[in-house]
């Protein structure tokens, strides 16, 4: 076989793997939406009342769910997060919910490496993509964690983004469960006081959570414009080192 035929075969099955993902995609997103259960997801009560119906199955339910929220987007992480703890307590909430993103992170992150930048660019704008480039030119693993700590950074995505740079899977799992960590304790002990009736304490974690939330989001474009400078830099060096 030629270098021309290996160049065709290479890209034939670029394209079924990419034509799989999407059927993939849309079985599971008609599901979703004929089966009437995105509705659930956006409701809390509702929510709740769901994962409560499968009793002792509940736990495997509710880990399966954020599992699914990080492969689907329009499914609000922060009210999986929050119904863990109310369901089940702040400790035993942290935990099933830190199973759950974890596995979902670790699939997002090998579709991406299966089916490759076509499948990002399905899922993300352009200029989206172009804004992370840098991580996909080398490992990133500081600058990937700090990212992954920042409130209302879009973590699912920059799994899949992840999925495409050089950075090893073992890596990836480290950084992005524990960059999620300080993020879930506060959705998880937010829903533990709410069951509770703690509201007083229940008010300043959303207090606290709220103004670390507007902290990052009015200065998220100059820190990952630091965090690109920074990575930049460290690259030269290293070529200049070669």
């Amino acid at each position: 076989m030629n270098s021309e035929q290996v160049k065709t075969t290479s890209k034939n099955r670029a394209v079924l793997k990419f034509v799989i993902f999407l059927m993939i995609m849309a079985a599971a997103a008609l599901a979703l939406y004929s089966s009437g259960m995105y509705q659930v997801f956006l409701d809390r009560d509702r929510l709740i009342e769901f994962v409560r119906s499968f009793r002792h199955a509940s736990v495997l339910v509710f880990i399966g769910i954020q599992v699914a929220q990080i492969l689907v987007a329009p499914i609000p992480g922060e009210m999986t997060g929050f119904v863990g703890g109310y369901l089940f307590g702040g400790m035993p909430g942290f935990l099933y919910s830190t199973i759950g993103l974890t596995v979902g992170s670790a699939i997002a992150f090998l579709l991406s490496r299966v089916f490759g930048r076509p499948m990002l660019e399905k899922i993300a704008s352009k200029k989206t993509l172009e804004k992370y480039d840098f991580l996909m030119e080398h490992r990133g693993l500081w600058i990937s964690f700090f990212l992954f700590l920042i409130p209302g950074f879009p973590k699912d995505l920059f799994c899949y983004i992840l999925g495409t740079s050089h950075m090893s899977f073992g890596a990836f799992l480290a950084i992005s469960t524990l960059g999620r960590l300080f993020g879930t304790v506060l959705l998880s002990i937010s829903g533990s006081l709410a069951r509770g009736g703690d509201y007083k304490l229940l008010g300043g974690v959303v207090v606290f959570a709220v103004c670390a939330a507007l902290v990052s989001y009015l200065y998220r474009q100059s820190f990952l414009g630091w965090l690109k400078t920074r990575a930049e830099r460290h690259k030269a060096k290293k070529e200049v080192l070669k």
